[in-house]
């Protein structure tokens, strides 16, 4: 029997190791094809839930508020028109999955929401780290300091 290996354009041990819970406020970052041009579109929200854990179909669900009209956007986890996943912010739920925010009115869910720190946690997949070394980027372009900025100013 002869094997087969299915490369994918997606790092799948970055997104798996991505701790992604219900009640975070998480920016997505998916590529839109319109017509013939593709740009990059972000949707930021809170997830409500997440399925099938870290298995190929997993999912997450997330939810925000347009101009007074809530809209949910189910993203598969693996998805390669997933672009960014950022964890913003992370709040602590008594509950996996919350399909009860959709009753309640977003002043409400604000007051109600507890804050948890982020430290330790893997917050952002698909974003390359720039080191910077006296400032200057790898990759030859210098980085402004503020300071001499101000200097210059004066």
């Amino acid at each position: 029997m002869q094997s087969t290996i299915i490369q994918t354009p997606v790092d799948v041990d970055e997104r798996k190791n991505l701790d992604l819970r219900a009640g975070d406020t998480v920016r997505v970052y998916a590529r839109v094809k319109e017509g013939e041009k593709t740009r990059l579109q972000m949707f930021e929200g809170f997830v409500i839930a997440r399925k099938h854990g870290r298995e190929a179909g997993a999912t997450f669900t997330v939810r925000k508020i347009i101009s007074g009209v809530g809209v949910e956007r189910i993203f598969p986890l693996y998805s390669p028109v997933i672009e960014k996943i950022e964890i913003i912010k992370r709040s602590k739920t008594r509950r996996a999955k919350l399909y009860h925010v959709r009753e309640k009115a977003v002043k409400e869910l604000r007051k109600r929401e507890k804050k948890v720190s982020l430290k330790g946690y893997n917050t952002r997949v698909g974003f390359e780290e720039k080191a910077v070394t006296n400032g200057v980027e790898e990759g030859g372009e210098g980085v402004e300091k503020k300071e001499e900025a101000k200097n210059q100013n004066k």
